[in-house]
Parts: structure tokens; sequence; C-alpha cells
């Protein structure tokens, strides 16, 4: 299927699903939205930053909630990889860090950036998350406060253009970027009856934890991205294939 237009289901949330929209035409594949995750920013008072050394941010969403409730773009944004040092960058934060990884990357980075004693870590996270990036740089000796600032909702159902490309035979491909948006798709399939028609499809995930959430759907095949970031997950799309139902695991 490479070298040819390959129809795409786009599964994040509204914003980040836009963008990628953007990213596949400009490939020449076609993309169907369905997020699986609505993001929610909470409201509150501003948030407190004397004293902070930098913010550790695991999401564009992250990045998009802090900018909210902050009007300070001097503190160091330590992000976790491409695509939220962009968000960074674009909402005017000065000095940003891009960790090239997932949370784990990003814990692993922190004590080369910055000293357990140069000040408070702020961790924006939303109410859901997964790891324990704070955990690990309080074992570090680091001081680390968690701001919950956003939550991300699962979507009841899939888009009707979804279902219908599923359903008709129409749809390639789909990428998923959590484990938990996979277990939202996995339930989507399910209730709407397409267990069977997704055995053509590939799946394209961002990580082996995601992966290994589509469980028990099978699929055509199953490629794991290289590296837990986007442009990871569009090289997928060069050698996606439909011919086969081996799984591809990520070479880490």
């Amino acid at each position: 299927m490479a070298g040819r237009l390959m129809r795409i289901l786009i599964t994040r949330p509204e914003e980040d699903a836009q963008r990628l929209a953007e990213l596949l035409r400009a490939r020449g594949h076609e993309p169907i939205l369905s997020p699986l995750m609505e993001i929610r920013f909470l409201d509150g008072p501003k948030i407190l930053l004397d004293g902070v050394q930098a913010n550790l941010v695991t999401s564009a969403n992250g990045i998009r909630a802090l900018a909210r409730r902050t009007r300070r773009r001097e503190i160091p944004v330590f992000a976790v990889g491409p695509q939220t040092a962009a968000a960074a960058r674009d909402a005017g934060f000065i000095v940003v860090k891009d960790a090239q990884g997932d949370a784990l990357a990003l814990a692993d980075a922190v004590p080369k950036w910055a000293a357990a004693s140069g000040g408070v870590l702020v961790h924006v996270a939303g109410r859901e998350r997964t790891g324990d990036l704070a955990g690990r740089l309080s074992q570090a000796g680091f001081q680390v406060r968690t701001e919950i600032l956003y939550e991300a909702v699962p979507a009841e159902s899939l888009s009707t253009a979804a279902i219908d490309a599923i359903r008709s035979g129409k749809l390639d491909a789909f990428m998923l970027f959590s484990p938990r948006s996979a277990r939202t798709f996995v339930r989507c399939v399910a209730q709407a009856h397409l267990k069977t028609s997704c055995r053509k499809l590939v799946a394209l995930c961002i990580s082996d934890p995601t992966a290994d959430a589509t469980a028990p759907l099978a699929f055509a095949q199953t490629r794991v991205a290289k590296r837990p970031n986007l442009d990871a997950m569009l090289s997928l799309l060069d050698d996606a294939r439909t011919n086969t139902t081996d799984r591809v695991p990520a070479s880490r």
C-alpha cells in the first residue's frame, strides 16, 4: 500500500486531529476523523511559578493547559517530545528542551538539564496519566509539584464517517497514540459491531503498550513506531501493508 493513497482514521483529540489531517493530506492520504478523547481544560487561579526552575510537560495539550493558566513564558519547559516542544514554542515559551521520547525519556533527561537544588519542578498533568514521572524525579532528589490542568474524556462512539468507512471496507489504516485511546477504540468498535471488519485494517500504534491494548481485536497488521513520537508514526505509513497478519514490533 506504500506509494498510493491510504484512507486513514485519525483518533487524536480534535485540535491535534486537525493538524495531523493536514500532514496526511500533504502526503497524499485521505484522513477520516474520529477523536477518541475530548480535552477539557480545567479552570482555576493562575499557577504559582515563583521559585520554579522548569515546567515538565508530556503533551501538547499540557502546553495549551499551562498557557491558559499563566502568562509567564520565561520559565523553561522540559518537553517529552518534538510535538510538545513545538507547541511550547508556538505558545511563546522561550526556553524549550526536548527529551525526544516518552515520559521515561523525560525523567532520564531532566537531571542533565537541571539540578535538584535549583528549585521546584512543576509537572503539568491531566487527571488520567500513566507512569510515575514525578516519583522517578523525586527519587533522584528533585522536588516536584504536580498541577492537574486538564482531563481527557473518552468518546462514547466512533464518528459516523469512521463507522461507515470501516463497515464498507473503505478504510485502510488507523492511528492510535496511547493505550487509553486504544482501549476506547476497542470499546467503540465492539459497540458498533465492527470487529470482523477490522481484520482488513492496518493498526499504526505509537508504542507496544498501545498495540497490546487493542486486544482482543485482530487486524491485517499491527505496526509499532520505532520511537514514541509523531514523526515515527508518520514513517509507518511509508511501508504499511495489508496483505499479512504479522505484528511488526518496535525497534528501539
